[in-house]
């Protein structure tokens, strides 16, 4: 099911649609077959306009098996479409999926649009001639006859599907010809069955421009990852412990070798971050990936890291917890890990990312503050915009902003190098090792405030968590002042971080066509928040906030600028649907 949805999402890519999808599918690496545990759903949301959200309610719902059918027709619109290979509705597919009678003859599926295909039957036929291939292998095809069956129904182009079936399997001639056999059968299936009520012809979506291409959140962070590295002119050395989600973008970056990309993998998590922080220590852009179990892991690294004042970027893809929680589901759940979760007082800046093509902008963000500032930055993305997709307009490299490494080259005192002068940003000199006449020493032990030597003095101490305190506290003089979407007459907010950019935008724009008045803000730089934060938020009579998580960014705005911010919760390993927003919004706006 992921396949056909990255296959219809291509093709829907090409036709210049604009899209949001929603990958869900188990964390085991193979799920009992015909469970509701097994269940792989791929959700996409395609129109001619703007698409902020995978969507509420699919129109139309296609279940491969009765378990499919049956973890996935809740949420499918009344009226809706469901479309199901009739051939997998066996009693002992029925038993397993905790079916007493067959939904499809016992009438409660009144309220939808029912649609029976015998897929495999018919994938068998098509696929019967191919030399080598037998009704078993040619049954495992019938994915792509569900997909040629939608592509015809959405008037979706077949050559892209075709091209990628060619290449794909090219070293498999048999199985390649079955599976366009089956792409093919259903296809024709489609046109010629007149099956359907409804063909459907979605025109391309208004865009500025330009080239683009389908990009899904990992991709985008491997590609500004490496736009940094060309900027800073500085090598990209990424090393990683495998952790899903993040190891897709240690997946990545290891194919990206002619740009001079470095990866490892590392034995642990607590390695993988060690050995990022010494490539940073060597002169390169170390980089190192996670997700909450890891970040846990590499927190006394990061803590070395704040004392020793270098660039690290870690980059957290949030996943439900706590534990090992639901590691394939999506959730908010480490924004206060990333600003308290070190001992000592430890603060750094923290950059999130908003959407797919977004987290392009907000890696290149995190390496801008780490190089400048000389500290570790965490970049927090999740679930739901690791895996999702979307149309990304290809940046020209000129636009992109330079990033200054700014090596220290020469003695900074009289007979010597001392590594802890600061220049006006407060960061500290970034000496590579082996420069001549740069010999210095860092260590994990309390520095003297500029000779870098250790100090066990109590006011030495104070002065220096104080400046790595308003170090970090600077960088809000470099980052764009919080706007907020207004409209005339609101005195209501609704601020959002992270991946609820897309909902709290869909929601906001649903309150305003029927007349209600509500403003929208999104944080991108949540430590530290733009200047102006405080004086925007007090503007407003009642401030919203709404998380993936039990609440986090809002303690942190009722503690730090004393607004009676109002949580909109969920934690349910899925992202915000517009309506449920919609909903909370305006409640509190009655």
């Amino acid at each position: 099911m992921q396949l056909v949805g990255s296959r219809f999402t291509d093709a829907t890519a090409v036709l210049g649609n604009d899209l949001a999808t929603l990958p869900d599918f188990p964390a085991e690496i193979r799920a009992p077959a015909g469970t509701l545990a097994g269940v792989s759903a791929f959700q996409i949301h395609f129109a001619s306009r703007d698409i902020l959200t995978p969507g509420d309610h699919p129109n139309v719902l296609v279940a491969m098996n009765p378990a499919a059918l049956k973890a996935n027709i809740g949420a499918l619109e009344k009226g809706g479409t469901v479309l199901v290979n009739e051939d997998a509705f066996s009693k002992n597919n029925l038993k397993k999926a905790g079916y007493a009678d067959n939904p499809l003859e016992d009438g409660s599926l009144a309220d939808y649009q029912l649609v029976r295909v015998a897929m495999t039957t018919m994938t068998v036929a098509a696929t019967e001639d191919i030399e080598g291939i037998t009704p078993r292998d040619a049954a495992r095809s019938k994915n792509l006859f569900a997909l040629g069956l939608i592509s015809w129904m959405y008037g979706r182009p077949t050559d892209v599907s075709i091209e990628w079936i060619e290449k794909k399997f090219a070293g498999k001639p048999a199985i390649c010809d079955a599976n366009l056999a089956a792409f093919r059968a259903g296809y024709n299936f489609g046109e010629t069955a007149e099956l359907f009520a409804v063909h459907y012809e979605v025109k391309p979506a208004p865009a500025e421009p330009g080239v683009y291409r389908n990009v899904n959140g990992t991709t985008a962070t491997a590609l500004g990852l490496i736009a940094a590295s060309v900027k800073s002119r500085l090598p990209l050395f990424l090393a990683s412990y495998p952790i899903t989600p993040a190891s897709e973008l240690l997946h990545e970056l290891s194919r990206h070798k002619r740009f001079g990309v470095r990866t490892m993998q590392a034995e642990d998590e607590i390695a993988a971050a060690n050995i990022a922080l010494g490539a940073a220590f060597g002169g390169q852009l170390g980089v190192t990936a996670t997700s909450g179990p890891g970040l846990d892991l590499k927190a006394e690294t990061i803590g070395l890291a704040v004392a020793l004042e270098l660039p690290l970027v870690v980059i957290d893809v949030q996943r439900a917890g706590p534990s090992t929680g639901m590691p394939t589901k999506t959730e908010q759940g480490d924004l206060l890990t990333a600003m308290y979760g070190r001992h000592g007082e430890s603060p750094l800046p923290i950059v999130a990312s908003s959407t797919p093509g977004q987290c392009f902008d907000a890696a290149l963000e995190a390496v801008r503050i780490a190089v400048r500032y000389r500290t570790p930055v965490i970049l927090l993305n999740d679930t739901f915009l690791a895996n999702s997709s979307e149309p990304w307009r290809l940046p020209s490299l000129d636009d992109l902003p330079d990033i200054d490494p700014a090596f220290a080259t020469e003695e900074n005192t009289e007979g010597g190098f001392w590594p802890y002068v600061r220049n006006e940003s407060l960061a500290r000199p970034w000496a590579v090792p082996g420069t001549p006449g740069l010999q210095h020493r860092i260590g994990g032990l309390e520095k003297e405030d500029l000779t870098g030597n250790i100090s066990y003095d109590p006011e030495n101490h104070e002065r220096m968590t104080k400046l790595r305190e308003a170090k970090v506290a600077k960088v809000a003089e470099g980052i764009p002042a919080l706007e907020a979407d207004r409209v005339d007459g609101s005195d209501v907010l609704v601020l959002s971080w992270g991946s609820t950019y897309g909902v709290a935008r869909a929601a906001v724009r649903r309150v305003r066509l029927s007349g209600g008045k509500v403003d929208h803000a999104h944080l991108h730089h949540l430590n530290p928040m733009p200047a102006n934060t405080g004086e925007l938020l007090h503007s407003y009579r009642k401030v919203i906030v709404p998380e993936t998580n039990m609440g986090q960014l809002v303690k942190i705005v009722r503690a730090d600028y004393l607004v009676d911010a109002d949580s909109v919760t969920k934690v349910q390993g899925l992202p915000f649907f517009a309506e449920e927003l919609e909903e909370a919004i305006r409640e509190r706006l009655a």
